[in-house]
């Protein structure tokens, strides 16, 4: 008698029995899965696999589509390997950068391209990848001992980044994967074959592609373009000093650390943020008869507390008397609070705040009369006032720091000639090789996770369950304004995930392996083995990075 396993498949609330070794697609075909869109992989005692995973111990297994954060990241890596190939077999001696994202894609860059990128060639491109799309070609994952593997790589003239990345991790075996004789490396799963990707676009976007991918909530759909000039003249900013620097992956930054280079590597980079800082306070400083209000802006996470004190440091030099404000002190009281969709208190919502006393005290201060700060007790989701005053003097200057700081609607009775607006976000350039790009959100999420645990004693279970909640204010509030700054500033620094690696795997390590959470934790946690870790004792006590370890001169 054949063995069995047992397995319980959260999709139809029920258990099956299997022969022993049955695949994932052999169980949903079994069972009719059917989801609301396409499935793609399926959870695994809640980590990812993909659906040619074979079972042999019983396990719980839930089948996901392109409606879950997880199914699109399996599916827009799978399209990657396929645009990676489509250009090998074009462009033998091309290199394929997928450097980041932006506009609701993907920015690609083609290097070593023996002619000029223009659109017919775009146009050979997705051709040749429509082609291995109709042809259903298996994609197949294997495992070698990394000697072998890097041997595989060493002998594809375009995949030279893979070979160090692999030389400084260490790993006995690694996995890679292969359509045919095209063979590539991606740091998740991948669907079992290209006609699993039924939707796709390239178009030109500036001196490269943009690789346009499903809608996260309408997978049925492309996401529309939205061109960001002011965040990709940022992004190339910090990848062609990237580039100088020749640490263009983690590979590269990971043997200048082994070589002893990370503190240098720090030094450099925290320089780097003051020349920036510096920058911006002497843009303003250029305008200050006019500028009165300097609103900054950013998702959660990105150093806007910090960037704002550093800012107000660099204004003093000026020769201004810059005051810092918080937005949350003009929460409405909490009775008073819009709810979300689901009857919860939607605290980023914009009218969350009292925009008709905050643009009152704006406007006495523009008329040089003192007015008294709010505060807000977030126990009680209460006002209160305790005596603080505010003025503005000649040279004085406010800086105003918030989520909703470059809402056009937040300072509606307010002269915009004397505003400057400022854009923070934490853009990772570096990647991980050049077909695996580091998300900013994961950036941000480790230093939330981090923050969150040492200061608001919440567990990093508790802030990945929060972290859908905020990425959806993030796209309603924060992102659809980002290009009305004025400037832009990358709070990313350089060396932070092989700092924060330290601080974040404890804390991630503690999340239980049965519940919904883990799928996150675990992913985070693959993505960390990745860098070399560092000690954070050659970081200032002015860094940005101090607001989420500690140790930080500023007080918060």
């Amino acid at each position: 008698m054949d063995k069995q396993v047992t397995i319980y498949c959260k999709n139809t609330k029920s258990y099956h029995t299997y022969p022993l070794g049955i695949s994932l697609i052999e169980i949903m075909d079994d069972l009719k899965i059917e989801l609301k869109f396409k499935i793609v992989a399926a959870r695994v005692n809640y980590k990812v696999e993909d659906l040619n995973f074979l079972v042999y111990k019983p396990k719980d297994i839930e089948f996901i589509d392109l409606g879950s954060s997880s199914g699109m990241r399996v599916y827009v890596r799978s399209l990657s390997m396929v645009l990676s190939k489509a250009i090998s077999e074009l462009f033998p001696t091309a290199i394929l950068r997928i450097e980041h994202p932006i506009s609701r894609g993907y920015f690609c860059k083609l290097d070593n391209l023996d002619q000029p990128l223009t659109l017919d060639i775009i146009s050979q491109i997705k051709d040749r990848v429509n082609l291995i799309i109709s042809k259903g070609k298996k994609i197949i994952c294997e495992e070698k001992q990394s000697n072998e593997v890097k041997v595989l790589f060493s002998s594809q003239p375009n995949q030279q980044d893979k070979v160090s990345l692999f030389e400084t991790l260490g790993t006995p075996y690694f996995r890679f994967f292969r359509i045919d004789d095209f063979i590539d490396y991606y740091n998740g799963v991948l669907v079992p074959s290209t006609d699993y990707l039924y939707l796709y676009d390239l178009m030109e976007y500036y001196d490269g592609i943009l690789l346009r991918v499903p809608n996260r909530d309408n997978p049925l759909e492309l996401e529309e373009v939205q061109l960001s000039p002011k965040m990709y003249e940022v992004f190339q900013e910090y990848l062609e000093w990237n580039n100088i620097m020749k640490l263009n992956n983690v590979g590269e930054f990971n043997e200048a650390c082994q070589n002893n280079q990370s503190f240098n590597l720090i030094k450099v980079s925290e320089a780097l943020h003051e020349k920036k800082v510096a920058s911006i306070a002497d843009m303003i400083s250029q305008r200050s008869k006019k500028v009165k209000f300097v609103l900054i802006s950013g998702p959660s996470s990105s150093g806007k507390t910090t960037f704002s004190k550093r800012l107000s440091v660099q204004l003093m030099v000026s020769g201004l008397k810059p005051s810092v404000l918080s937005l949350d002190n003009y929460f409405v009281n909490r009775e008073d609070t819009p709810k979300d969709e689901n009857g919860d208190w939607d605290f980023e919502h914009l009218h969350a705040l009292d925009l008709k006393l905050l643009n009152q005290h704006l406007k006495q201060l523009m008329n040089g009369e003192e007015i008294e700060i709010p505060s807000f007790n977030f126990e009680e989701g209460k006002r209160h006032y305790k005596g603080e005053k505010l003025d503005l003097k000649d040279d004085g200057i406010l800086v105003i720091e918030g989520i909703h700081g470059l809402n056009p609607e937040l300072i509606y009775d307010i002269p915009l000639d004397i505003t400057f607006k400022i854009y923070v976000s934490a853009l990772t350039t570096i990647a991980i090789d050049n077909h695996n790009w580091i998300p900013t959100t994961d950036t941000r999420l480790l230093r939330r996770i981090i923050r969150d645990f040492r200061y608001r004693n919440y567990s990093a279970r508790e802030t990945i369950n929060r972290w859908p909640s905020v990425r959806r204010g993030e796209e309603k509030w924060i992102f659809p304004y980002q290009e009305n700054a004025d400037v832009m500033f990358n709070s990313a620094l350089l060396f932070e995930l092989a700092v924060l690696k330290r601080y974040a795997e404890p804390i991630l390590a503690e999340v239980p392996k049965y519940c919904d959470e883990y799928t996150e934790a675990h992913r985070l946690l693959k993505f960390l083995n990745y860098f070399v870790p560092i000690y954070d004792r050659e970081i200032p006590p002015t860094s940005l990075l101090r607001e989420f370890v500690g140790g930080s001169s500023f007080r918060y």
